[in-house]
């Protein structure tokens, strides 16, 4: 049986990051019987980012997979073992959830090498990247190049990293309701209403493609 990790790093729990999520899932589960898919979302977690204790960098002691025992650490230790990962977030302020952004620190440090700088995860395997955002396409290519140092160290750690996106999403299911001049509820309803069900089909289509990635 192999297995693929979802990671959510999204608050809402039937939103944006959610939905792209549970499509990418589907389109998993639609390949094979002998996928297992798990989901895992962050925020009902209780835990920290990296604490630099060093304690993966030990000599004689060093590990793959961050020391800090917390409620993280089983999925890191999941992760190690998956034959793929799947990681979504909302974008705030050009960045991934702090939620994720911690999970990506204790993830990605213990690979580092302070030797000689190359990057060594337990097992290679397919990863799948989704982000949600307000932006449209256009600004989004700024905010990726923002973005630059954690998805250069995962395509350096594990070669395959993919990304299925979606953009100029909603932030709110009722515009009237908040103070949103910025972005017109027209506006945003007509690009949804062009975009968002092949956004959703792009990312049951990705999920499909890790899915058959792993059964080769």
């Amino acid at each position: 049986m192999k297995k693929i990790i979802i990671i959510d790093g999204g608050p809402r729990k039937t939103f944006n990051t959610a939905s792209m999520l549970q499509k990418i899932a589907e389109g998993a589960s639609s390949v094979s019987n002998q996928i297992e898919v798990k989901a895992i979302r962050l925020y009902d977690l209780q835990y920290r980012g990296c604490l630099s204790c060093m304690a993966c960098k030990l000599k004689g002691k060093a590990s793959h997979i961050c020391k800090f025992k917390d409620a993280l650490t089983p999925i890191l230790e999941e992760i190690a073992q998956a034959d793929g990962l799947v990681m979504g977030s909302p974008i705030y302020f050009s960045e991934v959830t702090a939620q994720l952004r911690a999970l990506l620190e204790r993830l990605i440090f213990p690979w580092l090498s302070y030797e000689d700088f190359s990057l060594t995860p337990p097992k290679k395997m397919p990863v799948l990247l989704t982000y949600t955002m307000n932006a449209n396409p256009e600004q989004a290519k700024v905010i990726c190049q923002m973005m630059g140092i954690m998805e250069n160290c995962l395509e350096r750690a594990y070669g395959d990293v993919e990304h299925v996106d979606a953009y100029n999403t909603y932030q709110v299911k009722n515009y009237d309701r908040y103070e949103l001049a910025a972005f017109p509820e027209p506006m945003k309803r007509q690009y949804r209403e062009e975009h968002w069900e092949q956004d959703l089909q792009k990312a049951f289509e990705a999920g499909k493609r890790m899915a058959e990635k792993i059964l080769k």
